[in-house]
């Protein structure tokens, strides 16, 4: 299938929002709101998905109703952007129903992360449409500065990048995975020193793709699923979970054959990682599973769960420099103007 670029964010766009499985508007209110003034301050207008304000317990509303919101604002011309406002457990469910029809006939920027995962390798697969793995309204512009506005810096700098063929990451200096309830957070996280790691030599060069390794499995098998090839460069990421759920979808991807095709793995850090005592690291599980399969480690990259994010292109093609150091986009990621 033919790779399909979206155009870039323009100053004075409209960001679609949406809520494709948790109801954020409704349980993180105040955090809502500080996000839409803050997208809205730097200058870009905002299309309000049907559910906000909307609660079904643990999701926005129905299968239906959560494809109607999606597929309205991406039959919507003015919309270009869409972007969901948290995560969940519950975005595979929209896949068969979604417009994709409409995304080729107008392509536009897909963006979020987590559960949004399923999304995003969805509609890649689907339309050959290179979708983002990047902020959530309310999860990630509804933190308060300077963390927000590195999120956005990475954000604008990709989204906004039209006709541009490289890009080079910057880790930042700090982040944070540190817990605060949401409705009763009113100032910036405590940070700590970054820490990624390159672990291996040379220069690798391939497709992106991945995302959220909890999610992947479930549309793995699937038509939304796309076949981890020969040569991919893997985003793998996670949050909240404990080292026994971690080991059993890392050993998932090897079983599958995922290890032994992909030319290194981009490994993202984890918010809130449980260890059960053990004193292990996620890193510690993707070594042990991976075994004598030596594939090169970016470890614990700031395109995840934790603050700030990097937004990074799925389907597009990066190339890592383990000596140097570097992460880059080496190829059109959007299309150009």
């Amino acid at each position: 299938m033919q790779t399909l670029l979206p155009p870039a964010l323009k100053p004075g766009d409209t960001i679609g929002f949406f809520s494709p499985s948790a109801p954020a508007t409704v349980f993180a209110p105040q955090r809502f709101e500080r996000a839409k003034a803050y997208l809205q301050a730097k200058g870009f207008k905002l299309a309000t998905g049907s559910l906000t304000g909307k609660s079904d317990h643990y999701r926005s509303g129905s299968i239906a109703e959560r494809v109607e919101e999606l597929n309205t604002l991406i039959r919507d011309p003015k919309v270009r952007c869409i972007m969901s406002t948290i995560g969940g457990m519950n975005s595979n469910s929209l896949l068969p129903y979604i417009d994709y029809e409409a995304l080729k006939r107008d392509p536009k920027l897909i963006i979020g992360y987590s559960d949004v995962t399923a999304l995003l390798l969805g509609i890649y697969q689907q339309t050959g449409l290179v979708t983002f793995y990047g902020p959530a309204l309310v999860a990630s512009f509804g933190e308060f500065p300077p963390l927000v506005d590195q999120t956005f810096e990475s954000f604008l700098a990709i989204t906004g990048a039209s006709g541009q063929s490289r890009y080079q990451y910057t880790q930042p200096e700090f982040w944070t995975d540190f817990f605060i309830d949401w409705n009763q957070q009113n100032s910036a996280k405590p940070v700590y020193p970054n820490n990624c790691e390159f672990l291996g030599s040379g220069t690798v060069s391939g497709r992106l793709i991945g995302g959220n390794q909890n999610t992947m499995m479930a549309i793995w098998g699937t038509p939304y699923q796309p076949e981890i090839k020969q040569g991919d460069i893997l985003l793998l990421e996670d949050s909240l979970h404990d080292i026994a759920t971690v080991e059993r979808t890392t050993a998932q991807l090897k079983l599958a054959g995922v290890f032994d095709r992909v030319a290194a793995i981009i490994l993202g850090k984890h918010e809130l990682f449980k260890d059960s005592g053990t004193l292990r690291k996620p890193i510690d599980v993707l070594q042990e599973v991976l075994n004598e399969t030596k594939v090169p480690i970016v470890n614990g990259f700031d395109s995840c769960h934790t603050h700030p994010m990097l937004t990074m292109p799925i389907g597009t093609k990066i190339t890592i420099d383990f000596d140097q150091e570097t992460v880059c986009l080496t190829e059109p990621w959007l299309a150009a103007k």
